[in-house]
């Protein structure tokens, strides 16, 4: 990713109290990560920080709408986002990540970049199977194909009752135990 401080929060100068902060990502943000997730949107995230003496709370809400390729008809189309997270960010004597929403930093840092935050809250907002809307009410060829698979030695056609009678080859092994 590519350093742009557009993104990035000067929290030093900030007083204790709660701010709020507005960001457009668009091409021009998705150009800076080296991924090929999502190339273009037009999308509107509104931070809210509350400042105490020892943490910081972000609220991030996100909306808008990312351009993605569709996996079955390789068509792009436009897929709306409306995300909600929260990130919290406490006072330590090292920069570390504590968990994916909370992080630790010294008192002395003065900007909190947040470009690699918005990004990733974006992309968990994201289907799995990207569908045109033109496939997404069509249903499933095969609704079974995400249920349990149960293998079986029987084939078509073959009684219940027919189960004991089997292979005879088999039968030598059965007299084994």
């Amino acid at each position: 990713m590519k350093k742009d401080s557009q993104y990035d929060l000067a929290i030093a100068k900030l007083a204790h109290k709660t701010h709020h902060f507005a960001f457009e990502l668009d091409r021009a943000f998705f150009a800076q990560f080296e991924q090929n997730l999502v190339q273009d949107g037009n999308l509107h995230a509104d931070v809210t920080l509350d400042k105490t003496d020892r943490l910081l709370t972000l609220d991030f809400h996100i909306t808008g709408t990312v351009r993605l390729v569709c996996d079955r008809s390789l068509d792009e189309f436009d897929q709306p986002i409306d995300v909600k997270e929260q990130l919290l960010v406490r006072f330590g004597d090292r920069e570390l990540e504590l968990d994916d929403n909370v992080l630790q930093i010294t008192p002395e840092t003065q900007t909190l970049p947040l470009a690699q935050h918005l990004f990733d809250y974006i992309g968990l907002a994201l289907p799995m199977k990207k569908l045109h809307p033109r496939f997404q009410n069509e249903p499933d060829e095969n609704p079974e194909s995400d249920s349990k698979l149960i293998f079986t030695t029987r084939q078509p056609g073959d009684d219940a009752d027919d189960e004991d009678a089997g292979d005879p080859r088999w039968d030598a092994l059965r007299n084994l135990n």
